[in-house]
């Protein structure tokens, strides 16, 4: 094949996808690795200085997302480390604005939905879509892990809205979030819901879900939970996320499949 041939496959070839096809193991690692981030965000703020368990999530954070954006494909540990890490310090973040700040979980929950809304709006205007299956530029990826940012930090306030705002429990939070998030499946199904909106309505449910059931978990029966050590919570969660992604990596069912050249780049190849 000529230079010209090189250059024409490296400029036209779609890129390779960054994240994982929507499967059943995508939303038990989802949940799960909320779950996971509540317990260890918790048990580190309450176990060192908060100040500095802050921090040190924000560059363990920070370095995850490093890794994943320097990925040239998605890759399971890859993308799931940084999720964890997203679940881990964003929950530090929603709760220090609660407690450090002072502000009302009502509050915080508005604020973050109508940052999750800019993103989307943001995201749709520059690039027309809002799609999973689309994250194939390095602009998406940037959109689709600042939703991703947003989407936890609302899902976080949420949680601690009807758990402890309107006084529901975490165990009555976690089942009203379970309800809403096979919604979008009779949502599909009956009422014709939009993929997109479907896919990301369950997205940001997963964060209150799972932090609903670890704070059942973890919290003391003084406050409605069953009093287990976080740390305990923490391990054993860390221990399924671990589990399903080996699983999926073996298997390899979590791969998007890339779409095929057009005709235009087909002939382009091969008169180069």
């Amino acid at each position: 094949m000529s230079a010209s041939a090189h250059r024409i496959r490296r400029r036209r070839a779609p890129l390779l996808s960054k994240v994982p096809e929507i499967t059943v193991y995508f939303w038990i690692i989802k949940v799960l690795t909320t779950a996971m981030g509540e317990a260890t965000s918790d048990y580190l703020v309450y176990h060192m200085n908060p100040y500095l368990a802050v921090v040190l999530g924000g560059l363990v954070f920070v370095a995850a997302l490093a890794v994943q954006f320097a990925a040239e494909r998605y890759v399971a540990w890859k993308y799931w480390l940084a999720v964890t890490m997203v679940a881990v310090f964003g929950t530090m973040v929603a709760d220090a604005t609660h407690v450090v700040l002072g502000v009302p979980y009502a509050d915080s929950s508005a604020v973050f939905a109508l940052l999750v809304a800019i993103v989307f709006i943001v995201w749709h205007r520059v690039e027309g879509t809002l799609s999973i299956h689309s994250i194939r530029t390095r602009r998406r990826e940037f959109f689709y892990w600042a939703t991703v940012v947003a989407a936890f930090a609302l899902g976080t306030a949420l949680g601690d809205m009807t758990a402890m705002t309107l006084r529901l429990g975490f165990l009555a939070s976690a089942g009203l979030f379970a309800v809403l998030f096979a919604l979008p499946l009779f949502g599909g199904r009956y009422l014709r819901w939009n993929d997109v909106f479907a896919f990301w309505f369950a997205y940001v449910v997963t964060r209150p879900l799972g932090a609903s059931c670890a704070d059942w978990f973890g919290m003391s029966p003084v406050v409605g939970g069953l009093g287990i050590n976080k740390a305990l919570v923490s391990g054993v969660l860390t221990v399924f996320i671990v589990a399903f992604v080996y699983f999926i990596s073996r298997r390899r069912i979590d791969i998007q499949q890339e779409p095929a050249r057009d005709a235009d780049e087909q002939d382009s190849l091969s008169q180069a």
